[in-house]
């Protein structure tokens, strides 16, 4: 079995590697190939790769390149992870908005849209060469904005599902509150990427227990400090919303803060160059402790079973995925991506039926799903007009003078990642 990490210069490599090494009964993989245009990033994470594998007594060999075409040439599956502009362009991302009194962040809001601009033609010709290597290859997508880059994956007819860690994270946390062994919980788990929440969890499977209540009456308190919003809002809400909905929220709230203190952009940035030095150490041969602090938990566990699923039949028999909505959620247009429990298999993943939605949850999926649609026709086809309406149609945004202020700043801002510009 041969895997391409497209991105695989990423600090956060060795974390999916570890996952690769400590999972190779569940994932059994060959060849792993790391892809990247950073020679020198690429030369200090794979060789902590190599040395990961050799640790873990792993027989896979690791081959590290700049080639895609070499790379994706016979990969059985393909994962993306890549940031078009790096850290300097997500530090502006986060930036640039926060002038106009809206969210600066690098998945929503005005950054995310500057992000899935820069992204989705990017994305799109590598899953083309993918096709051309492999017409059977399956993409897994990590790169964010993942909703927007998945359905654009998939309109494009590729072999492709989004995944994101938030729901493993949550199931991870939820499973230590209530002293059980992660394996045992099932989310219910429903919204679009980085939009959603939990209305139920279930012990056993999607027919178990639902257990919801009793994690709120017992643990208000320390998952709404996680979240960084009220316990009360919670016992109001009787669901459990990810952290990405602080957003909108409590917007006003995380503008104030993020215009008093260092953007996330940077942090990571000093983070990466610190890590970067350890991993020339060559005495290391496990992730650092401070890997951790880079985010994407979990995301190595979800990696392998979402590919082990697809590529083998093995692994979870549901997981919490990124793909089409297919009516799963009526309110919604067919193709559009929603992000929910699936039954996945080497043919693909079907979402699992999900209940009837509050209004409070219904309408702000409609109207986020209207903005992906307006934002990848901007993606897809460029101009400041498509641009402008899909910053109007967000709803951290939605006032025409921020939109048209937020237009120019973007368009400023990512001039040369635009074809159209």
């Amino acid at each position: 079995m041969k895997l391409t990490v497209v991105g695989g210069g990423s600090t956060y490599t060795p974390e999916l590697v570890d996952g690769f090494a400590r999972l190779r009964d569940t994932l059994p993989v060959e060849e792993l190939v790391l892809v990247d245009p950073a020679a020198g990033r690429l030369e200090l994470v794979g060789g902590l790769a190599r040395r990961i594998f050799a640790r873990q007594d792993h027989p896979g060999r690791i081959v590290t390149t700049s080639d895609l075409d070499a790379a994706v040439d016979g990969a059985d599956a393909v994962l993306l992870q890549l940031r078009v502009g790096g850290q300097a362009a997500r530090l502006q991302d986060e930036t640039w908005p926060l002038d106009c009194g809206c969210v600066g962040q690098e998945t929503t809001g005005a950054g995310g849209l500057a992000k899935a601009l820069r992204t989705v033609p990017v994305v799109l010709d590598i899953a083309e060469r993918v096709r051309r290597a492999n017409p059977r290859a399956w993409i897994i997508d990590f790169t964010n904005p993942v909703g927007i880059v998945t359905r654009a994956l998939l309109q494009a007819g590729h072999r492709a599902v989004g995944l994101c860690n938030v729901a493993i994270g949550l199931q991870r946390k939820f499973a230590a509150l209530l002293d059980v062994a992660p394996a045992e919980l099932h989310l219910d788990h429903v919204g679009l990427n980085h939009l959603t929440w939990e209305t139920g969890v279930r012990l056993h499977g999607p027919e178990g227990e639902d257990v919801l209540p009793r994690l709120l009456a017992r643990h208000a308190d320390a998952i709404a400090t996680d979240l960084r919003l009220p316990p009360a809002l919670l016992d109001r809400l009787g669901v459990i919303p990810s952290y990405y909905l602080r957003y909108y929220y409590a917007h006003d709230e995380v503008v104030r803060e993020l215009r008093t203190k260092p953007s996330r952009a940077a942090e990571v940035a000093a983070m990466e160059k610190e890590l970067l030095s350890l991993y020339a150490d060559p005495a290391l041969d496990e992730k650092p402790a401070l890997l951790a602090r880079r985010g994407g938990a979990f995301y190595s566990e979800a990696a392998v079973d979402l590919a082990a699923a697809l590529l083998t039949g093995s692994g979870s028999p549901y997981q919490v995925v990124n793909t089409r909505n297919d009516g799963t959620l009526p309110f919604l247009p067919d193709d559009a991506v929603i992000e929910v429990q699936a039954a996945v298999g080497p043919g693909g993943a079907s979402p699992l039926p999900v209940p009837a939605a509050d209004p409070l949850r219904t309408g702000l999926m409609a109207q986020v799903t209207a903005y992906e649609d307006l934002a990848l026709d901007a993606a897809l086809r460029g101009g400041r007009d498509r641009v402008f309406k899909a910053l109007l149609c967000h709803p951290l945004i939605g006032q025409y003078e921020y939109a048209e202020e937020l237009t120019d700043r973007l368009v400023a801002h990512n001039r040369e990642h635009l074809a159209w510009a």
